[in-house]
């Protein structure tokens, strides 16, 4: 009565009842493998037709080039990353170090194999620890040494940038530093996973920029025909992966902290909030979904609110510029003293996605964060209710501060704006900015707001008075203590 299953001699097989009623006897032929892995003898055939075509195509090409029956290394990174051969090469060592062949080279069936095998993983962390495996030093890929990993953040940088033609940073040597250092802290190696745990916590969107290009290579190059993505014609064409930055009036506004490779890494490292629109609530499920499969959302655009090399350094100016402003915010703050090199000045971010305002009381949502960006890259608390604004209420601690524990914030800046202190230790603000990063409607509604409060202003300003108001004014008799007794002429 229906299915049984019989063991014998160590080995266990299911025999199912067909329909003729007769028991067939089902066993998994055993699968045959070469040393190099070129001829793998199994039923099962790739259902993944991209990649099946594709290591065709790479197959024939090494035929042609090198006499070779399978896949090389430089086939691979001459027809699918021609761009990226840092990436190319790391990636095939990769592929080929899981297949455990003992030949330079893949066969077709080890190659579909391994590629089929990269891009079915889902997991994002088991996938930042993959790229972390790539860029390790040993073949075991278990050790990652300070150079292997700013290599590793070198390729990010370059496949963001990609999508930005013509933009340059002259501070990215410095940055890869800032994050190569907080993970190491002078070590020679780490293991794979640790470093791959410390980028989780710190910059966990590091690679994302970077994987999917790859996934987009391994997966449409094969449209191309032969000649795959080797011409320049048949190149991919990137999106911005980094917010964009909005350019004010003064163009040295905007060079005076924030560097396009900290947008980079904060990208990587700031909820959505910060670097994604919202989605458009007027789309139904199906679009929504197509949109977000497809990777095609817009960025942010940041937009700076406050400077205090231009707008001045005093608390009434960083309120005027910066309250009313209905949407995320990043505060970054650079501190100064006469013994630190420039270069290493030490410059932390407030991250706030709710408006500011001024309280006797820390507040802020999940989503709130304190990071450090020099000299050493790290996230130093996030969490609700981290920040903390007042400079008005009398009997509470005055200025500017950030941190889970109001008795020792990670940040705080006295009320003149001038000193700063991070954790504990105390600077000079050399500089000050704030950048919005919520969308049009933010800016513009701001903007209203000012222009209603100047109006209001200059109605306050000025006052209209009849004669017998001004003889009863309390200014008339003022102007007469002063000397001007006849101040007023229109009665005569």
């Amino acid at each position: 009565m229906g299915n049984h299953v019989v063991r014998s001699a160590g080995t266990t097989k299911k025999a199912t009842g067909p329909k003729s009623g007769s028991s067939v006897a089902q066993t998994k032929p055993p699968i045959s493998r070469s040393s190099s892995g070129a001829d793998i003898q199994n039923t099962s055939h790739t259902q993944f037709l991209p990649i099946d075509r594709l290591a065709k195509i790479l197959t024939e090409i090494s035929q042609k080039e090198e006499a070779v029956n399978g896949i090389t290394q430089f086939v691979f990174q001459k027809y699918l990353f021609p761009h990226h051969p840092e990436l190319a090469d790391r990636l095939f060592s990769h592929l080929h170090a899981s297949s455990k062949v003992t030949t330079t080279y893949l066969g077709q069936s080890v190659f579909k194999h391994q590629a089929e095998k990269f891009l079915a993983i889902m997991n994002d962390q088991t996938v930042l620890e993959n790229y972390v495996k790539m860029f390790s030093e040993n073949k075991e890929e278990s050790e990652i040494t300070p150079d292997g990993l700013r290599k590793l953040l070198m390729v990010s940088y370059r496949l963001a940038m990609s999508g930005n033609r013509g933009v340059s940073c002259t501070q990215i040597l410095n940055t890869v530093s800032a994050v190569v250092n907080a993970c190491f802290h002078g070590k020679d190696t780490l293991s794979v996973s640790f470093v791959s745990n410390w980028l989780w916590q710190n910059c966990q969107r590091i690679v994302h920029g970077m994987h999917k290009y790859v996934i987009h290579i391994l997966t449409t190059a094969y449209r191309s025909g032969k000649s795959l993505m080797s011409s320049e014609q048949s190149g991919p064409h990137l999106v911005p992966s980094t917010p964009v930055l909005d350019q004010p009036d003064n163009a040295t506004f905007s060079e005076t902290l924030l560097s396009i490779s900290h947008v980079w890494l904060l990208a990587a490292t700031l909820p959505y909030c910060y670097t994604k629109t919202e989605e458009d609530p007027h789309k139904d499920g199906i679009q929504a979904l197509i949109t977000k499969m497809s990777g095609t959302v817009c960025l942010r655009h940041w937009t700076p609110l406050y400077n205090s090399d231009q707008h001045g350094a005093a608390a009434n100016r960083f309120l005027h510029h910066v309250l009313g402003y209905k949407g995320p915010t990043l505060i970054f703050i650079r501190g100064v003293n006469d013994t630190e090199d420039r270069n290493h000045y030490p410059t932390y971010c407030i991250c706030s996605a709710a408006e500011w305002r001024e309280s006797h009381l820390y507040w802020g949502n999940e989503d709130s964060m304190v990071i450090e960006l020099l000299p050493n890259y790290r996230v130093v608390q996030k969490g609700s209710k981290l920040l903390y604004l007042n400079t008005s209420i009398r009997g509470y601690p005055q200025g500017l501060r950030a941190g889970a524990d109001p008795r020792s914030p990670c940040v705080a800046i006295d009320q003149s704006f001038h000193e700063v202190n991070f954790a504990g230790v105390p600077y000079r603000i050399s500089s000050l900015e704030v950048w919005g990063c919520g969308d049009s409607k933010s800016r513009e509604r701001q903007l209203e707001i000012k222009k209603w409060q100047v109006k209001e202003a200059e109605k306050q300003r000025v006052v209209k008075l009849s004669t017998s108001e001004w003889l009863d004014h309390p200014d008339r008799y003022l102007l007469e203590l002063a000397g001007r007794p006849s101040y007023n002429n229109s009665s005569s």
